[in-house]
């Protein structure tokens, strides 16, 4: 355990050092949540409950494509480490094997969970208002940190496997249009039947969904143990071949 938070210290001071980082994984989501709502905002309003407020709304949909842009990061500095032979290096010590492994992960959590309240302050002042209370609060967290744990096991899979840096960070991609293809922005009774179907049957939308509804107060019921099905079905799948990829690489 000493050896993965030393390890993690090492990783989290190369991203405070990486401007770039913070720049993509931080501002570019505020600037997607900008112009959702100041640009896109007065027609979409219109499909929206009478007196919805379009920042709530919308924001659930930014937080989530924040921390799969974010993931896309872990998966470059694991490539970056496995082609230094960092990875290989830590192995013929006398620590733990996986500490290496752990430490990107637990570094993904943090700066994933960083970057999130980043976009709630700025969120705040473009008027997000809140009655959670703090069990909701709570659960809002534990969601987003459960969704980040999964896509981050999603994220070591190309970390370890990719040809190039590039291939190992593009498979974020599709996750970040997930959220395009869901109730992130705009109610799925707008979509031809087609699209709604996927949109309503897709993880993304399950997670917004209850992130929403938390957020405001409503009712989840039986909802939110279908996003957490989701997320632990991901992580554990993910979790597999990621395993099975850091013996066949690293060890």
């Amino acid at each position: 355990m000493k050896t993965t938070f030393t390890l993690f210290g090492r990783i989290m001071k190369h991203i405070t050092r990486s401007p770039d980082t913070i720049i993509t994984v931080a501002i570019t989501p505020i600037g997607i949540m900008l112009m959702f709502v100041y640009v896109f905002g007065g027609a979409i309003k219109a499909s929206l409950p009478e007196g919805a407020n379009y920042v709530n709304f919308q924001l659930p949909g930014i937080l989530l494509m924040a921390i799969a842009s974010g993931i896309a990061y872990t998966a470059f500095r694991m490539f970056g480490d496995k082609q230094r032979g960092i990875f290989a290096r830590f192995n013929s010590m006398p620590i733990s094997r996986s500490s290496a492994l752990w430490a990107h992960v637990l570094t993904s959590l943090v700066s994933n969970m960083v970057t999130v309240v980043i976009i709630f302050l700025i969120a705040l002042l473009m008027g997000f208002r809140s009655s959670a209370g703090i069990l909701q609060w709570l659960s809002v967290t534990g969601i987003l940190a459960l969704f980040t744990l999964s896509l981050t096991w999603v994220a070591v899979i190309p970390g370890l496997t990719a040809r190039s840096a590039e291939g190992a960070s593009m498979f974020s991609y599709p996750l970040i249009f997930l959220s395009l293809f869901s109730s992130a922005f705009v109610p799925t009774e707008t979509m031809p039947a087609a699209v709604r179907w996927f949109a309503e049957n897709q993880p993304v939308t399950s997670i917004v969904e209850i992130v929403r509804a938390l957020l405001n107060s409503d009712p989840v019921g039986n909802n939110i143990w279908v996003a957490i099905a989701w997320c632990i079905g991901i992580l554990f799948v993910a979790w597999f071949f990621a395993m099975r990829a850091y013996r066949r690489r690293t060890v």
